[in-house]
């Protein structure tokens, strides 16, 4: 994470908190960085950065997933499901912190026009969830396993402002916002046979409007934009834009998905620099000096809030929240989630504790070998599974000769005399003996993320304390 001067000085900073702030002081610290009277304006623009974070990541995800004329691979057309038939490589980049431990079954539509109709199959007591994410990344509904079961059911998920009736038999999901982002996932064991069976049940989901409801439908081709970057990630195609493209955009996606109530005071500050929901971003408001910087410090600001927000627990190295999926007016955490985890589930869902050093402090790095001691019963306690996922330093995959991105129960860990687990985090294989047991790592700096997918919410559980992640150590 890069914290410079800037961030420092704003970092601290709640994004209400410049309403606390004498305008003399304000004064004195834009003097001190070099913005004359301008810094209170500069708070601002950088919380309407971090305010708009979310639902620009999702519009320029939303571009690069359906930007194709057919479904291939990890992209399909609007309106169109994404089955992923494999796990993802270390070449995905669409999306930070992919998991290798479910099959995406995704569609990206848009519900301004009218209703569409979502239709699971019977998954036949199989674990998987549908979340369903607006525009703003909150988790409006989240039919699966754990919520709805496993038989067969049919949703009409319609927009904000949709009345009418719905055929028998299907219920109804209203979405805040217009664009809805469906990122199911789907337990797979990841050998042959069960791919097959995972594919067979992905190719019985359907995804159609409304109107052709019960009727034949063919979807229409989707149209190619080629001034669409498909190549960068991206996080760095949002965290390139200037401010006032960024808050142009901004200003546009509000139009059609409309923030919630909660942000009416939030929103009544922007108007001071040009940001009305509703209406076109007045560019004249927003001083020309701030295009580049306050892009800079708003994503420093988000990133620090690894640090100071005190929803995220730190215990031995690893650092988690249970505030995920639906985030109220808790802006920094929600944009935070955005940057390192898009598409994050509610925490009766999954947690994600992420790592970025040891159990002493200190930073991952592949030249050390890593050791992480699971004591007898004391493996993660899910309902549905665990996982620990090994990322480089800009959360994408590594590349390693056993083509494993994570490892968890379905590699048949063994144990150790004692009945404890070992988990083994480096770069070379810790010998064919133990190889069921080893994470990959890249010769660099790496992060670590561990995945508890419907984590026990009684005793003992991450989500109420009582469960706690021993730290890796590394090996001397």
């Amino acid at each position: 994470m890069k914290i410079t001067r800037r961030s420092a000085a704003f970092g601290g900073m709640s994004l209400l908190a410049a309403a606390a702030i004498s305008r003399s002081t304000l004064a004195e610290h834009g003097a001190f960085l070099g913005l004359g009277e301008g810094l209170e304006e500069f708070v601002l623009a950088t919380d309407a950065y971090i305010f708009g974070y979310p639902l620009i990541t999702m519009e320029m995800t939303r571009r690069v997933l359906t930007n194709v004329a057919e479904p291939v691979g990890t992209r399909a057309p609007m309106g169109q499901i994404i089955k992923l038939r494999h796990y993802p490589d270390a070449s995905f980049r669409d999306v930070t912190a992919p998991n290798a431990d479910t099959l995406y079954t995704t569609a990206f539509f848009d519900v301004g026009q009218e209703p569409w109709v979502f239709s699971i199959p019977d998954m036949k007591g199989r674990y998987f969830l549908m979340p369903m994410l607006d525009g703003w990344t909150n988790v409006f509904q989240v039919p699966g396993k754990r919520t709805t079961g496993t038989g067969a059911q049919t949703y009409a998920i319609t927009g904000p402002g949709w009345k009418g009736s719905l055929p028998a038999g299907v219920k109804e999901y209203k979405s805040p916002t217009n664009i809805v982002w469906l990122l199911g996932r789907i337990y797979c064991a990841g050998t042959p046979e069960d791919y097959a069976a995972v594919h067979k049940l992905q190719d019985e989901f359907k995804l159609v409007p409304l109107s052709s409801y019960g009727k034949p439908y063919t979807p229409p081709a989707g149209k190619v934009d080629s001034s669409i970057d498909m190549k960068m990630a991206v996080r760095e195609q949002v965290n390139r834009m200037d401010a006032a493209s960024y808050f142009t955009l901004l200003c546009e996606l509000m139009k059609t998905n409309p923030p919630a109530a909660a942000d009416a005071p939030q929103l009544a500050k922007f108007a001071r620099i040009g940001i009305v929901p509703g209406q076109s971003f007045d560019a004249s408001k927003l001083k020309a000096d701030f295009a580049k910087r306050v892009p800079e410090v708003g994503f420093d600001r988000i990133m620090l809030q690894f640090k100071i927000n005190k929803a995220i627990k730190d215990e031995q190295g690893w650092a988690f929240t249970t505030k995920t999926g639906i985030y109220g007016t808790d802006y920094l955490m929600r944009a935070l989630i955005t940057a390192i985890g898009l598409g994050a589930n509610r925490p009766q869902d999954a947690v994600y504790p992420t790592s970025k050093a040891d159990a002493e402090g200190r930073k991952y790095n592949g030249a050390n070998k890593y050791v992480m001691n699971f004591p007898k019963g004391h493996l993660p306690p899910v309902e549905g599974f665990w996982s620990l996922t090994m990322y480089d330093s800009g959360y994408f995959f590594v590349n390693n000769p056993l083509n494993r991105y994570s490892v968890s129960a379905r590699q048949n860990l063994k144990t150790n005399p004692d009945g404890s687990t070992d988990l083994y985090i480096q770069k070379d294989s810790p010998g064919k003996d133990k190889e069921s047991n080893w994470l990959p790592a890249p010769s660099g700096d790496f992060i670590l993320m561990m995945r508890l997918y419907w984590p026990e919410e009684k005793k003992p559980s991450i989500i109420n304390g009582t469960w706690t992640i021993p730290g890796a150590k590394k090996i001397v």
